[in-house]
């Protein structure tokens, strides 16, 4: 069986189907088997899971995670590599693969009863919007084993709540870093070094705001003055002026003068609620 986690051998093969990687895509791809494997590994599967990968690529992930998963769903966006994983993943009745953007791909639907796990090498570009995608709506995964830039797995373990990615990780799943993968373990290497994130998620969201997408707009809003002080930032947003923001920030226990991507999760969810008051409280 051919390994695409070998280096001659990915070369070969994008060689045979006339594939050229493209950065613009985030195309960099393991060429270690020991770290492919400890990458899978990472995902807890049992032969009773079923798992959807994200940007397939060439397949080295998809076939360790094959030889560990009841049914593995790879998807990928490049419609040239779909041939490369057909060939890759030949023998393997428990693979399928679907040539589809991620963020259009229908979760609900191929997994209607959610419980599944999602694994894959995330281009560094989608994070945030993936970590939405993924977990904003039920049915939604039961774990996520991911690999990203090590900054944003830094972001999404860290305490406070680092950038929007942060906080929506943060309500709906715990998060630990693996280990650290160096850039050398790819083809072609990346200009940072990598790290293996797993997310638990949570059976439900960490704060208990009634409208969960209003409370990721003003997160979003708010953070795109991430570098005023909170005051001046929520006073432009809110329509009210620094002033008023800054004394109702006070009044909720917050110092006006910090800023966003210092708050942790109970702080953003009492910023929430002093800015979009629910009935009843």
């Amino acid at each position: 069986m051919i390994d695409p986690a070998d280096p001659d051998q990915l070369s070969r093969l994008l060689r045979r189907h006339r594939v050229e990687l493209k950065h613009s895509l985030g195309q960099n791809f393991i060429v270690d088997a020991a770290v492919r494997d400890h990458i899978a590994d990472a995902a807890g599967l049992t032969r009773g899971d079923d798992v959807l990968e994200v940007g397939a690529g060439a397949g080295a992930l998809t076939v360790a995670l094959a030889n560990r998963a009841r049914l593995v769903t790879a998807v990928e966006l490049d419609r040239r590599l779909i041939p490369v994983l057909k060939e890759v993943s030949e023998g393997l009745d428990n693979v399928e693969v679907v040539e589809s953007d991620i963020l259009a791909f229908d979760q609900a639907t191929a997994f209607p009863r959610g419980g599944h796990i999602v694994a894959g090498n995330i281009p560094y570009n989608l994070t945030g919007a993936l970590i939405r995608k993924l977990l904003d709506r039920a049915p939604r995964p039961r774990r996520l084993s991911l690999v990203v830039q090590k900054e944003v797995a830094d972001r999404w373990t860290a305490t406070s709540g680092a950038s929007l990615a942060t906080v929506a990780v943060q309500v709906f799943a715990t998060a630990r870093l693996v280990f650290t993968i160096p850039a050398s373990a790819f083809q072609p290497p990346p200009k940072v070094d990598s790290a293996s994130v797993v997310l638990e998620v949570r059976e439900r969201p960490a704060i208990g705001v009634a409208d969960l997408d209003a409370f990721f707009r003003l997160v979003e809003a708010v953070f795109q003055f991430r570098r005023k002080q909170l005051g001046g930032a929520l006073g432009r947003i809110s329509g009210i002026g620094s002033t008023w923001a800054g004394a109702r920030l006070r009044e909720a226990g917050i110092d006006p003068e910090r800023r966003a991507q210092t708050l942790d999760l109970a702080e953003w969810e009492t910023l929430y609620r002093a800015f979009n008051p629910e009935p009843g409280r």
